[in-house]
């Protein structure tokens, strides 16, 4: 008997098991809009986003010349802007109010401004005031803009004191290029060496996408079955917490097969590094698609109404790529951004992805940052308050 009743334990699970996996997908085919947010919404979502920055290196961008010089020394420094991997002289103006429209306009990300007498200043050793308009608003683009002109711009005057050098005589070529360059820098990126904003922007806005779309359909999700059950045959009988999970259950299976799928995409398929290991980030997915879980089912039962609980979820997860640090480091957060940074499961799982993938640090310094993840035993412990509420109050009626 001690042999035959595990394996009876064993056979009943798998089939309450497969009970609920085929009651919720029944009720997924009677709902196509669920149906629709659980599958291909979600996956058309993050292909959009993986299309948009597939390019992975911003390159030639279009920028503005207004050349009131007309001179050889001035159209050099023109094609040394032209020359840089960033930047295309695409358009050429008269006077700087044609240039500016078109830089409002969107046709150009920059102005280069050369004034008259340009190449008379270069000659008598007068430093020109060549001027560099360019759209801040556009951070990215506005960072890359101003990291090419100075390239550029170090190189012509490089070149410009090579030839003064030079044309005193006395001197050797090599000499003249360590008299106008005395300090030479190398600049080596540890990670992402490629400079590849796809790998550092996509990676971190999938993720974010990820938590939103397991928030909110978990939401939808507990919806559709209030909807069709009502809470007390849902949800009386038994442990809340047992029938909710059981519920609850085949949408986490399909949650975390998703977040498996962008790892293998980003890391296997794409090809971009993974120096860690893959099992701790899959362990940091199934623990942050249950805490979102979590975060679903209490805004659902605040209410027990979808439409305010997708209220709360959006307010709750909006700012997930902001607060992640990927972008704008969290150190320099404010406090109430921090706050919120705490509460989202994301911003967590997201220092592991990061050690892992980019650092392959070890698997416990990465688990650590899942530790506050514990704290979301308070918004489960709230939810099954709230449930034990409704319940109550649909049982006296």
């Amino acid at each position: 008997m001690s042999q035959t009743s595990p394996t009876l334990s064993i056979a009943a699970r798998r089939k309450l098991v497969k009970s609920h996996f085929r009651s919720q997908w029944h009720l997924l085919r009677h709902d196509k809009w669920l149906l629709s947010c659980l599958t291909w919404v979600p996956i058309l979502l993050c292909l959009s986003i993986y299309w948009i920055f597939s390019q992975g290196i911003a390159s030639n961008l279009p920028i503005g010349v207004v050349d009131q010089s007309k001179s050889t020394l001035s159209q050099k420094l023109i094609r040394n802007y032209d020359a840089t991997s960033m930047l295309s002289v695409d358009h050429q103006y008269e006077d700087i109010g044609q240039a500016r429209q078109a830089l409002v306009d969107g046709d150009i990300y920059a102005i280069l401004y050369v004034p008259p007498g340009f190449d008379k200043a270069v000659v008598k050793s007068m430093p020109p005031q060549v001027t560099l308009f360019y759209n801040s608003q556009y951070i990215l683009v506005g960072r890359l803009i101003n990291s090419a002109a100075l390239q550029a711009q170090g190189t012509f005057n490089a070149q410009v004191e090579v030839v003064k050098a030079l044309s005193k005589g006395n001197t050797t070529g090599a000499a003249a290029v360590g008299k106008a360059v005395s300090v030479r820098t190398q600049i080596t990126p540890l990670f992402n060496k490629g400079t590849n904003y796809a790998q550092f922007l996509v990676t971190a806005i999938v993720p974010a996408i990820w938590q939103i779309a397991i928030v909110s359909f978990t939401v939808l999700a507990l919806s559709a079955n209030y909807r069709v059950a009502g809470i007390a045959p849902w949800l009386a009988k038994g442990s809340i917490i047992r029938n909710l999970s059981n519920t609850l259950f085949p949408y986490f299976v399909w949650f975390a097969l998703l977040g498996l799928a962008f790892l293998i995409w980003f890391y296997d398929l794409i090809g971009w590094p993974m120096e860690g290991s893959w099992t701790v980030l899959i362990f940091a997915q199934l623990v942050t698609t249950i805490a979102c879980m979590i975060m679903g089912a209490l805004f659902f039962f605040l209410t027990c109404d979808a439409a305010r609980a997708m209220s709360f979820a959006g307010a709750f997860t909006a700012p997930s790529f902001a607060f992640m640090g990927i972008t704008f480091p969290a150190t320099d957060m404010g406090p109430l951004a921090v706050f919120w940074r705490e509460l989202l499961p994301i911003s967590h799982y997201i220092e592991v992805q990061v050690s892992q993938a980019s650092y392959g640090v070890h698997a416990a310094q990465s688990l650590a940052h899942l530790v506050p993840l514990i704290g979301y035993i308070i918004p489960l412990a709230l939810t099954v308050m709230l449930i034990k509420k409704h319940l109550a109050k649909e049982l006296s009626a």
